[in-house]
């Protein structure tokens, strides 16, 4: 059996964000100073503007993504509480398919200004608890 092989990917946590950020927006990608002179820009296009240098950096999606939420209602709207709100939100912008984690699913639609990811965003609820 063929054990295969893995790629493996620095990224530093901000630039990773942005990429995904940027997969969601359907940019190019970014330009960032993160990695300059380290090995995070091996094998990376290197563009130098305003006397500076950047690594490009490609714009980063997925097929399925996995996020979390506090609650939902029947609509697919998220809202979230504390820090769940970082990653879950661009990564839901940036998924084919996004099938989301939620601790209650409302009945009731969720306060427009609490809803962080809108439905049309959302593909699948799985919840804990459904709320009458």
């Amino acid at each position: 059996m063929n054990a295969g092989t893995l790629e493996v990917e620095l990224a530093p946590q901000g630039s990773l964000a942005e990429r995904i950020r940027a997969g969601g927006a359907g940019l190019g990608g970014i330009l960032t100073p993160t990695g300059i002179g380290t090995d995070v820009e091996k094998g990376k296009q290197i563009i130098h503007l305003n006397d500076r240098d950047y690594i490009l950096e490609t714009p980063l999606r997925a097929n399925i993504a996995l996020i979390y939420a506090t609650n939902a209602d029947h609509f697919g709207n998220l809202s979230y509480f504390g820090s769940t709100r970082n990653f879950n939100v661009v990564m839901a912008t940036a998924a084919d398919i996004v099938i989301a984690e939620v601790d209650y699913l409302h009945n009731e639609p969720l306060n427009p200004n609490n809803v962080i990811v809108p439905g049309i965003a959302v593909d699948y609820i799985v919840a804990k608890e459904i709320v009458k």
